[in-house]
């Protein structure tokens, strides 16, 4: 196995996991919480969809510490790996009070902004609000601790982390929901959050690579590193949602079996974010070495990436049926899932290049040029799906496809373009 690729499937793999038991707890939640009645179900769905928005804000500092670590660490530098994780503790300690302190003021404005007037759902995620929203600071902590470990090259420690604090949520959660509601169901994710961090903050204390004199930081060099990746992480979010009120026109069928869908690709795209990890830290690794090996390393993320995105492309258009079924869609709602399901296959290979080539752009410093790349990517997109829609989920496939095409072949552009200019300069 070429040795590129065999360091992006070491790094990407405990990435996946990480992800994936987060997506399995968030979903084991909700079906406690649907005990409790519909309205109880739509407040922590709009807690939930919150936090989502609010990693946004996270991976400002999260993963812009994660790419100067990395970098750091290939050059060998004990001091720049010091300054880079300080750096990114005064830009969270910057950020995150603002983020708590404006929520909890804001948070029953939110919640009937979100919710869409004065129903029941209100004063739920109201209360919800309150004990998630100071447990935001807590959830930005361990952000930021799993950015610094990955940036050391660990991203097996996150994933144990992860399924710590996920595997306690499991076992909590009834418990805590039984006695005390919804706001149960926040305490024990808050709670479950701080032992992960707990445990993660004593692994930092014994990384070796951060023992030695403080080193001079700059936060704003963490939020020159983090803030495009941030900005195109939000970019994606924004544009997803504003696709769910373009679906929406299809009909009630449609928007179900969309919903559906959607959750079990991110079985697929969790995989595709995950190489995209591997190959930022991998990259940013070899450039602070003094080697600049970003041709060699997307390819090798790009097939890593490519291929399960072609594996999950057929094996979504064979399962489909039964995928449909285990939800128990009915039969308007199954026909127009498994349709989309069978015809979401060209998007999903070209995400999965897409995706995984911008992780070297990211760890290279290219991350701006990236950002720019999304935002064109999303303004083509949402008109071509909207005029597109009126073939149905096909249709709206058809335009998904086709945006990302077009991203597709700028970031390759740009790649080659890049690789000219330093040929040119040597």
């Amino acid at each position: 196995m070429d040795a590129h690729r065999k360091q992006l499937v070491s790094l990407a793999h405990p990435v996946y996991f990480s992800l994936l038991a987060s997506v399995a707890a968030g979903i084991i939640n909700t079906v406690w919480v649907s005990r409790l009645g519909g309205p109880a179900v739509a407040a922590v769905a709009v807690a939930t969809n919150t936090e989502n928005v609010l990693l946004g804000v996270a991976l400002v500092f999260g993963s812009g510490t994660t790419v100067l670590v990395a970098h750091a660490r290939g050059a060998r530098d004990p001091a720049a790996v010091r300054a880079a994780v300080r750096g990114g503790w005064a830009l969270y300690a910057l950020v995150t009070p603002v983020v708590v302190f404006g929520g909890l003021l804001l948070r029953e404005p939110l919640a009937r902004l979100v919710l869409g007037g004065d129903g029941p759902a209100v004063p739920l995620a109201t209360a919800y609000f309150a004990i998630s929203l100071p447990g935001i600071a807590v959830f930005f902590a361990q952000t930021l601790v799993d950015g610094i470990l990955k940036g050391t090259g660990d991203t097996r420690t996150p994933m144990r982390l992860a399924l710590l604090a996920n595997g306690l949520i499991l076992v909590l959660d009834p418990f805590a929901i039984h006695f005390h509601g919804v706001q149960g169901a926040a305490a024990a994710t808050v709670l479950c959050r701080c032992a992960a961090l707990g445990v993660g903050l004593l692994v930092l204390r014994r990384e070796p690579l951060l023992r030695g004199p403080r080193a001079s930081f700059s936060p704003r060099r963490t939020l020159a590193t983090g803030l495009p990746m941030a900005a195109d992480f939000t970019v994606r979010q924004a544009g997803a949602l504003a696709l769910v009120a373009i679906v929406a026109r299809l009909g009630v069928s449609a928007v179900a079996a969309y919903s559906i869908a959607y959750k079990v690709l991110y079985i697929a795209t969790m995989a595709f974010y995950a190489v995209r990890q591997a190959a930022a830290i991998h990259t940013a690794h070899t450039r602070g070495a003094g080697r600049d090996e970003r041709r060699a390393i997307g390819r090798q993320a790009v097939l890593v990436s490519g291929t399960a995105g072609l594996a999950a492309a057929v094996l979504l258009a064979v399962t489909a049926p039964w995928v449909m079924a285990a939800f128990g869609a009915g039969p308007e709602v199954a026909h127009e899932g498994v349709l989309f399901l069978r015809c979401i296959g060209p998007y999903l290979l070209l995400m999965a290049c897409f995706i995984a080539l911008g992780g070297v752009f990211e760890g290279g410093g290219g991350a701006p040029v990236l950002l720019r790349v999304t935002l064109l990517g999303t303004a083509v997109q949402l008109p071509l799906a909207y005029g597109l829609s009126g073939l149905g989920l096909p249709g709206v496939c058809l335009a998904l496809a086709l945006a990302m095409a077009l991203q597709w072949a700028l970031l390759r552009w740009l790649q080659e373009g890049s690789e000219v200019s330093l040929l040119r300069a040597a």
